[in-house]
């Protein structure tokens, strides 16, 4: 029996934690379950990097909505934080890449809904910035203590799920007419390493890619039985997983220093995904 309800909201945190392990999908997106245990110890220190990742977010929104940077600078206490935030004035990504242009628009926190095999598809993105007919930049803030990995970066749901979305949803933001997927380009840019900002161009191709892959996905969660969820054979990951204690994985989180840079592991106060680079990482 199909256990996915017809108005059911995919996102890339849901596509990814299915992936990762089916049965986290079930308990934490069907089920509803949420942080049944800590993802991570010492405890304090993964709450403390939760809260740069989400306060870095909302420093950036508010510099975007016209509130003055000293202002912004004397508000802040945290030594780690005031170093990102002085990075992103001294590089101005947005600027960077497009977002001075006069005929730019520069949304940010901006959500788009998209559809994929008859179910919405959410996307949540830090900025956008769009100037039509010519170009559309999702720029995304890593906020993680490592270093980008291209390869990690690229493998991600949401590298797949957010310039998808946009084509689809993003009309208004490109003079009324579809966005064309040569327009589109993905910048992921870390505050911590400024001058190693990935950005991955896209394509026609990439998006028929994409578009299959994600209906593909789509139609296997949905037929779906309340047994066909099963667990990840990658046990090394469960110590990282909030859930590990309903599957019998394990009651004892693992350290933060200790997490292995090919795991995925985010912290996500909205969707509640867990990735092991970007411990940090935090969406509106």
């Amino acid at each position: 029996m199909m256990v996915l309800p017809d108005d059911f909201q995919f996102s890339q945190a849901s596509l990814e934690d299915f992936a990762a392990c089916p049965r986290r999908f079930q308990l934490r997106h069907l089920m509803g379950l949420r942080w049944p245990a800590v993802p991570a110890e010492p405890i304090e220190e993964h709450e403390r990097r939760m809260r740069l990742g989400t306060e870095f977010h909302r420093l950036v929104q508010r510099h975007l909505l016209g509130i003055p940077e000293e202002r912004i600078s004397q508000s802040i206490q945290d030594p780690e934080l005031q170093s990102w935030w002085q990075s992103f004035l001294s590089h101005d990504p947005v600027a960077q890449y497009g977002g001075d242009d006069s005929a730019a628009k520069v949304r940010s926190e901006l959500s788009l809904v998209g559809r994929v095999a008859g179910y919405r598809l959410v996307a949540k993105y830090d900025v956008v910035i769009a100037v039509a007919g010519r170009q559309a930049v999702i720029l995304d803030w890593k906020t993680s203590n490592r270093p980008p990995s291209v390869p990690w970066l690229r493998r991600r749901l949401q590298t797949r799920v957010y310039p998808y979305v946009l084509i689809q949803a993003g009309a208004h933001l490109n003079g009324r007419v579809p966005v064309q997927p040569r327009q589109v380009q993905m910048v992921y840019w870390y505050p911590g390493f400024p001058d190693q900002t990935v950005c991955l161009p896209y394509s026609a191709s990439q998006y028929a890619l994409d578009d299959e892959y994600l209906e593909r996905q789509v139609e296997m969660i949905a037929a779906c039985g309340e047994g066909d969820f099963a667990l990840t054979e990658d046990e090394k990951s469960c110590k990282y997983c909030a859930y590990r204690s309903y599957c019998g994985r394990g009651d004892r989180a693992g350290q933060i220093d200790d997490v292995d840079a090919e795991l995925d592991f985010d912290v996500d106060p909205d969707d509640f995904d867990f990735d092991l680079e970007q411990i940090a990482e935090i969406e509106f």
